[in-house]
């Protein structure tokens, strides 16, 4: 345990001695206490009705507060802050006024007075959830807006409407801390005492038995009343400790192997045609995108904030529909609800329901197809991980189980994988990178990757489309914008490296001063040709692609070599006209005049505007 300030501690102790001093000074007095003047049958009376109604109240709190804790953290709007701000009064009011205002509405010439709730036990339950409701409230909204909404998201394209994914997700997310409040409700109903003497002073409850006590014998009859009112308070708290402890769980051992992928066909499926219109206006952010792709593999690539996962939410039909179309191979998505649009979605984080074994994980939607789900088990090595829980799984574990249970549906036409090997180590996601293709390469299905990394879409994808600021700089076959990403915002986009600026020749090379003309070639690319020549070009390669050599193609001169730096030498270089930073063998000592060779494919190029 990490030490804690000392302040702290000091603060700490000093509330909780003054908590405890009361029960102490309590203790002091048992001698003086008249143990046999208190009328016994009457005390329990009061005590079964005061735990008779706590507990009824606290029912009724739980039935109709945990949907409204629901309500209140996921509507939106100017009426859920005000009836969030009216739930939270009855904690403000004091406690006889609380009392005052149900007599207003409950009390013989009030609305509701016809019910005779007043003098009846009916009334004691009503006054203790007037003022207990809060605790419940509050500890259900917080519960619940603190869920990855990713988790409901997840739901709804499984298959599971609102009332499935509120049963089957929400509530068992949020249960421990609602617990926790239905204790804390149970222990406020328990203790009532201002607005039950007000409402209801007949029968006696144990706060209004305690205080009739109190002024019929003064402090001696006290300890023999509160004696039964702590010990079932104590015993409340105990069972609600108990019911909200810790569940304990193991975790996946550091560094424990994953198991590789069961050998799956890599023949690639035909194309899918996916046509797209996105507008969407936020304050301060307009995402409007459209796209016509004939790929098995998109990628949107761009940085933080551009629009790239709120245009998979609208693949998915996670969001209001309005202002999106979505085609799919002629169908026409836009209208489905997520359930039925054939989606497999992969969110960020992989949004695994922390109460679900890796088994019940795969098998989660509603159309899931038990065999099938069995098989993708055994293809992602999840078998013997069947009975584990997320907290107990690795990151890697963790996104085979995602990806499992998006597969293991009866039907699969897209599949959505929002940035899915960001959270991993760099050796881990090269190969479950590489994992995850081959296992895609062999469905019949779209897939479509949200990335921030160029490697990753390059790797994956066919077709690429970068988004910067909610609009599309650039799109088309993945080669083919790497090789000319058609502006400076694309290439930095794309990771470009050292950059430098030249003249398209005759010849179809590029001419970047002193002589040097670069060879340019990109047999991969939909359209090879350069700019017409003449057209002043920035060219831009990464650093490691700029390769020193004896027998290089372009002469340059090295300008500074600086310290090895993770396993590379940094240099700075003069080739033409330009100044590049390249990185080296960590060995290379060379300096002064030198040669390089620079992969004609791996040179990108877009024209000056």
């Amino acid at each position: 345990m990490r030490r804690m300030p000392g302040a702290v501690g000091v603060l700490a102790c000093v509330l909780g001695l003054w908590l405890l001093a009361p029960f102490a000074a309590g203790l002091l007095r048992l001698g003086d206490a008249d143990w046999w003047g208190v009328d016994r049958a009457a005390l329990l009376r009061a005590a079964a009705v005061s735990v008779a109604s706590a507990s009824v109240a606290t029912l009724l709190i739980g039935l109709f507060g945990i949907p409204l804790g629901y309500v209140l953290a996921r509507g939106r709007g100017w009426w859920i802050a005000c009836l969030g701000g009216v739930v939270q009064l009855p904690l403000a009011l004091p406690p006889l006024a609380g009392g005052v205002l149900l007599l207003f509405l409950l009390g013989y010439g009030g609305p509701l007075g016809a019910l005779g709730l007043s003098e009846h036990f009916a009334g004691i339950v009503a006054a203790e959830i007037f003022v207990a409701s809060p605790f419940l409230i509050i500890a259900a909204r917080s519960a619940f807006a603190a869920i990855d909404p990713a988790m409901e998201d997840v739901a709804a394209t499984l298959g599971h409407g609102p009332g499935g994914i509120f049963r089957r997700v929400s509530l068992p997310l949020a249960w421990r801390p609602i617990l926790a409040g239905l204790v804390l409700a149970w222990l406020r109903a328990f203790g009532e005492f201002g607005a039950t003497v007000m409402l209801a002073y007949h029968p006696y409850s144990l706060p209004v038995f305690t205080y009739v006590a109190f002024g019929e014998a003064g402090l001696p009859s006290m300890l023999p009343v509160l004696a039964p009112t702590l010990a079932l308070a104590a015993l409340v708290l105990a069972a609600g400790r108990w019911l909200t402890r810790p569940v304990a769980g193991g975790a996946a051992p550091p560094g424990a192997p994953l198991p590789p992928l069961a050998a799956r066909e890599a023949a690639e499926a035909p194309p899918r045609h996916l046509e797209l219109a996105l507008r969407r206006d936020l304050p301060g952010f307009t995402l409007d995108l459209m796209l016509d792709s004939r790929a098995r593999r998109i990628a949107v690539l761009g940085p933080s904030g551009s629009g790239k996962s709120m245009t998979l939410r609208a693949i998915a039909g996670l969001d209001d529909a309005a202002g999106v179309q979505v085609r799919l191979d002629g169908r026409d998505l836009s209208s489905l609800p997520p359930d039925r649009r054939a989606v497999a979605y992969v969110p960020q984080g992989y949004a695994l329901p922390a109460h679900l074994t890796v088994a019940r994980q795969v098998t989660f939607a509603t159309d899931c197809v038990p065999d099938r789900a069995a098989a993708w088990m055994a293809a992602l090595g999840l078998e013997a991980l069947s009975a584990r829980y997320p907290h107990e799984l690795s990151p890697g574990q963790r996104q085979r189980v995602a990806l499992a249970r998006a597969l293991s549906r009866c039907r699969v036409d897209l599949v959505l994988l929002d940035e899915p090997f960001a959270a991993l180590d760099v050796p881990l996601r090269a190969r479950l990178r590489r994992e995850v293709l081959a296992v895609l390469r062999g469905m019949k299905v779209l897939t479509v990757l949200v990335t921030h990394d160029p490697a990753e879409a390059l790797a994956m994808a066919e077709d690429l489309v970068l988004l910067e600021a909610g609009r599309v700089i650039r799109a088309g076959s993945a080669a083919d914008v790497f090789a000319r990403p058609g502006s400076e915002l694309a290439a930095l986009l794309l990771g470009a490296g050292p950059m430098g600026d030249g003249m398209v020749t005759p010849e179809g090379r590029i001419d970047v001063g002193m002589g040097v003309a670069l060879r340019v070639r990109h047999p991969e690319c939909d359209d090879p040709a350069l700019p017409p020549p003449g057209t002043r070009v920035r060219w831009a390669a990464r650093p490691y692609q700029i390769r020193l050599a004896t027998d290089g193609a372009y002469p340059a001169h090295i300008l500074w070599r600086g310290p090895v730096c993770d396993g590379q030498r940094p240099m700075r270089l003069r080739l033409g006209d330009g100044v590049l930073e390249i990185l080296a063998d960590p060995s290379c000592d060379a300096d002064g005049a030198c040669r390089v060779n620079i992969d004609p494919n791996c040179i990108q190029v877009w024209p000056v505007r």
